[in-house]
């Protein structure tokens, strides 16, 4: 039987091949090194099947989101008439969808990286890690042309951020990191449970609603905070509002999401480990 295998040692040449042991979650940082340059074709690779035989190409990274803000400024922001932490509704949510559109897309390709790459894995060794790292890469693009379309409404609406919009890189790495965190586990799970990809979908719209992209975090208070602060895209949405348009400082509270992050992280790339040697036989 085939049997997943990763790099061990490197003696007078050789290169030993044999399966993962053990429950300590190591990444041999060097060999997602030396494979840096397969990781960018897998991403360019991605990026030109998303818009291959498309009409508009990369203007759907500006009119899905787009839509989906002037969908809700019109029914929430103004019918229902959701608080916006003092900022223009449409600048509110469409700095949330700027977040949100990146995690769902890119949580879902993650989710599918190993799948969609099954010849791939059966025929040639290389670190599995790479396939979720390298599909976290294309929706960056999208993101950056978001960002520039959120200046634009930014101006428009007179909005004007402070020394804070330093710390929006910050957010972006956070982002990416949660990201990559639950995309690596999901792309696990993927390999052995097909189910996931049925669920998925359900699951990023419970997802979507348990995060303040259509309202703010403020309306939550009391000991209910903290259980919805466990939740590490409150805190990043929070904290990206806040340096990018301006919006209040985040409270401590948000900082749970970090202790979320990390636990989901250790557990993902603990079980990544132990399944990836099962990889190659049951894809």
């Amino acid at each position: 039987m085939r049997r997943e295998t990763r790099v061990d040692r490197r003696l007078d040449g050789w290169v030993e091949n044999r399966a993962a042991s053990g429950w300590r979650p190591r990444v041999d940082l060097r060999q997602l090194w030396d494979f840096r340059e397969l990781a960018m074709a897998l991403a360019r690779r991605d990026v030109k099947l998303r818009y291959r035989q498309t009409l508009l190409g990369v203007a759907w990274a500006v009119i899905q989101p787009l839509l989906a803000a002037t969908i809700f400024a019109a029914i929430l922001g103004r019918v229902i008439k959701v608080p916006s932490e003092g900022l223009p509704y449409i600048v509110f949510v469409y700095s949330g969808l700027c977040i949100w559109t990146y995690i769902s897309t890119t949580v879902d390709a993650t989710a599918r990286s190993l799948v969609d790459k099954s010849e791939l894995v059966r025929k040639i060794y290389f670190p599995r890690l790479l396939a979720p790292i390298a599909a976290t890469l294309p929706g960056l693009i999208d993101f950056a042309i978001s960002l520039v379309v959120l200046v634009v409404f930014m101006v428009l609406t007179g909005v004007a951020p402070g020394l804070a919009v330093l710390l929006v890189p910050v957010w972006i790495g956070a982002t990416i990191a949660i990201t990559f965190t639950v995309g690596m586990t999901l792309a696990a799970l993927n390999v052995e449970y097909r189910d996931v990809r049925y669920a998925l979908g359900f699951l990023v719209q419970i997802w979507l609603f348990a995060s303040p992209v259509v309202y703010p975090s403020s309306l939550i208070d009391g000991w209910q905070r903290y259980v919805y602060a466990l939740n590490p895209v409150v805190g990043v949405l929070d904290g990206f509002r806040w340096s990018a348009v301006g919006a209040p400082l985040p409270p401590a509270a948000d900082l749970l999401g970090i202790v979320t992050t990390v636990l989901v992280f250790i557990g993902g790339l603990v079980y990544f480990r132990r399944a990836e040697r099962r990889f190659a036989d049951v894809i």
